[in-house]
């Protein structure tokens, strides 16, 4: 059987294959709110036959959304607005069901990516976003607030609250945002954190902040259910955060019992170079799998499914994630399935459309069932 579609069991959570779909932010929430949108595009990807699914970004408080259309989960409104999507996928799909609890930092009211991206104003609605240090992320922006005592205390509580709320919702698994420049990130790289106080300068200290929201969460979270981080290996600007750093940082998150390290790149400044080819991210997850013997995700331009595999067979990482290939493909497990030879998970309403000249795609699966 090919490495991609061997099962994977993190704490109480079995993946029957390798594939998880990365969080891709939709920005269609209102207020915070899971919309109609979510039940139609976490829907149609649940039925995929990924192993796991994960949430887009899901802001743990108002000013910690990237733009106004970010999902939440600070409120009882914005976690009974996932009851029905949650409740659509379970009644139809066996997918575990992540969520990535995440804050914005510096780069929040924002407007949406095809609205320009660009930082909104407070009086054309936006609002003043946190930060670690009172620095823009781009010239000419408004400077951010820079975090004090209470802020930090805010937000710690904040993580701690969405994941008490994630886990009555019967989540399977939470990530924790630590990379592309926001928050958790900026803590961490030294060309958004200036600090002078015990969560800035060393690399102990800038690591400080992040490892405390990583403990809040996984103290807050079943002990059966397992907690990732996602992270930045590089900043891909001189003078930032380093692939050596990601190795030390993705050290302490082991030893404190983070089930994987979701390892991606950059965001943290405009003035990233990036030499974008398919991969090019691995050889950081297969840095810190090799350094630290955590479990590592690969992402990062990976859309072949010959490719996934070797990536796994080669030891570089031990899960894949698929985040815009799946938007473009939403069957891409099935086809990787069918290339590779293995059988995916996938709801009776569609076995009548495997290919006549293949064998045996669809495994048969109990819906409903955990």
């Amino acid at each position: 059987m090919s490495t991609l579609f061997t099962p994977l069991t993190l704490r109480g959570v079995t993946l029957p294959n390798r594939i998880f779909i990365s969080p891709m932010c939709q920005y269609s929430a209102i207020r915070g709110e899971a919309t109609a949108w979510h039940l139609l595009h976490l829907g149609h990807l649940a039925l995929s036959g990924a192993g796991m699914l994960c949430i887009e970004a899901t802001a743990v408080e108002p000013d910690g959304r990237i733009t106004p259309g970010d999902l939440g989960l600070w409120d009882d409104a914005t976690e009974a607005a996932f009851k029905p999507v949650l409740a659509a996928i379970r009644q139809y799909s066996p997918v575990r069901v992540a969520i990535q609890l995440a804050h914005a930092g510096r780069k929040a009211s924002s407007h949406a990516p095809w609205d320009g991206g660009q930082l909104i104003p407070v009086a054309d609605g936006g609002w003043l976003p946190h930060a670690p240090s009172a620095l823009p992320h781009k010239a000419g922006e408004a400077p951010p607030l820079a975090l004090d005592t209470a802020g930090l205390n805010r937000i710690r509580e904040a993580f701690a609250a969405s994941t008490r709320r994630a886990a009555r919702l019967g989540i399977d698994a939470i990530e924790v945002h630590a990379a592309h420049g926001y928050l958790l990130h900026e803590f961490l790289s030294p060309i958004a954190n200036q600090r002078t106080d015990e969560y800035g300068g060393s690399l102990e200290n800038r690591m400080r902040f992040p490892l405390e929201i990583f403990d809040v969460v996984r103290a807050a979270f079943p002990d059966d259910r397992p907690v990732g981080v996602r992270v930045s290996a590089t900043d891909w600007v001189e003078g930032g955060w380093t692939p050596e750093e990601t190795v030390a940082f993705a050290r302490e998150l082991k030893r404190r019992g983070a089930d994987w390290v979701d390892v991606s790149s950059g965001g943290v400044s405009p003035k990233q170079q990036i030499p974008l080819e398919p991969g090019y991210q691995v050889p950081f997850a297969q840095a810190v799998k090799k350094e630290t013997g955590a479990t590592t995700i690969a992402v990062g331009l990976i859309t072949d499914a010959q490719h996934a595999n070797q990536i796994l067979e080669e030891g570089k990482a031990d899960l894949i994630a698929i985040a815009r290939g799946v938007l473009y493909d939403p069957r891409w497990p099935w086809h990787a399935a069918a290339q590779l030879g293995a059988t995916v998970e996938a709801p009776p309403q569609y076995w009548r459309s495997q290919p006549n000249d293949q064998k045996k795609l669809f495994g048969e699966v109990s819906f409903g069932q955990r």
